[in-house]
């Protein structure tokens, strides 16, 4: 039986991994912290890896015993790491310096998998194509604006400058489905009767659906692909108010009040929030890397190598994607 590690298995897009490489017929390790939660982890074919990313002597002992004991994985899926902060040097700490150590930690005992799937994000290039709306491509010239985009494509850069680490890079743009607390709470303020837009421009949006970026995943495991990265979404492009029409449609259409918000009254709103956040030393969903993702005009990526490499098919768009994204929220009692 194939082994696979999944690290971050305890988060929105590692839960559901773990699910698939389960109905694979994989032997499944949940790489988590102490202080995960394993809500979504109840079945009880999953076996417990406690990993200490933070520290790398305990990391590599925690790992050495794993080894002893069970031998090394087959694959690696690394979804471990953060979206917000309170801290921005934190994203450095956890998105980079602890993938460091982690890499480090299985070349040193001889642990590397037959591939290393790492999940990064298009936030890695910023807001690029601004004024031409091209779709953003692997050969472009990465500039991330947001401290999230800029500790992950450090850890990018970090695995790709590894001779012969078998290494590929998920780059998703705006990820959303169950168990996903941001979109929810897009969906609670419609179904509070609030709307809102940001910016008066042009703003093309893309998505992908938590099930298709497992897909894709396993499409690079089972095709044995390595030393390559892939942009990751449903392959359409949809306007700013798309999105909350889908949501509306789900909510029985629900009555809203439209705001639309100017850039720089969300930059304020942002930093106070920002404060806020360092203040109660608790993440906030608004602060100034979100208000930067919000402020960007153009996500649109090339999935055709995606499409020719892997043949990765997105079989959900965002009408179906979001029909069955608050059908969950409405089962759990979220909405």
């Amino acid at each position: 039986m194939r082994s696979i590690l999944i690290t971050g298995a305890s988060g929105f897009i590692g839960s559901f991994i773990v699910e698939e490489a389960l109905k694979r017929g994989f032997e499944v390790w949940a790489g988590i912290r102490s202080t995960s939660s394993k809500k979504y982890l109840n079945n009880s074919q999953i076996h417990f890896l406690e990993l200490d990313f933070a520290h790398p002597h305990k990391l590599q002992e925690q790992l050495a015993k794993q080894q002893q004991m069970h031998g090394i994985f087959d694959y690696i899926i690394h979804c471990a790491g953060v979206t917000k902060c309170t801290d921005h040097k934190d994203f450095d700490l956890v998105n980079f310096l602890q993938t460091t150590y982690f890499v480090e930690a299985i070349q040193n005992l001889n642990m590397v998998p037959k591939q290393f799937a790492y999940v990064s994000t298009l936030s890695v290039f910023g807001p690029i194509h601004e004024k031409s709306y091209e779709p953003i491509k692997e050969e472009d010239v990465p500039l991330p604006n947001t401290y999230y985009g800029i500790s992950k494509l450090k850890a990018e850069q970090y695995i790709q400058s590894l001779p012969s680490f078998p290494y590929v890079i998920y780059r998703p743009t705006g990820v959303y489905g169950p168990r996903e607390h941001d979109y929810f709470l897009m969906a609670k303020s419609i179904k509070q009767h609030l709307d809102f837009e940001v910016g008066f421009r042009r703003q093309d949006l893309t998505f992908v659906y938590v099930k298709d970026i497992v897909q894709a995943i396993f499409l690079g495991i089972e095709k044995g692909i390595t030393h390559r990265t892939y942009f990751l979404s449903d392959g359409n492009i949809y306007q700013s108010r798309t999105f909350s029409n889908l949501i509306r449609k789900e909510l029985n259409d629900p009555f809203v009040i439209r705001l639309k918000c100017p850039l720089i009254v969300l930059k304020v709103v942002s930093l106070l929030a920002n404060f806020w956040a360092e203040w109660q030393k608790k993440p906030t969903t608004l602060n100034i890397d979100k208000y930067k993702i919000m402020k960007q005009r153009n996500w649109q990526c090339d999935i055709t190598p995606a499409i020719k490499e892997l043949g990765f098919i997105p079989k959900y768009n965002l009408e179906r994607g979001v029909k069955e994204t608050i059908a969950w929220y409405k089962n759990e009692g979220w909405l």
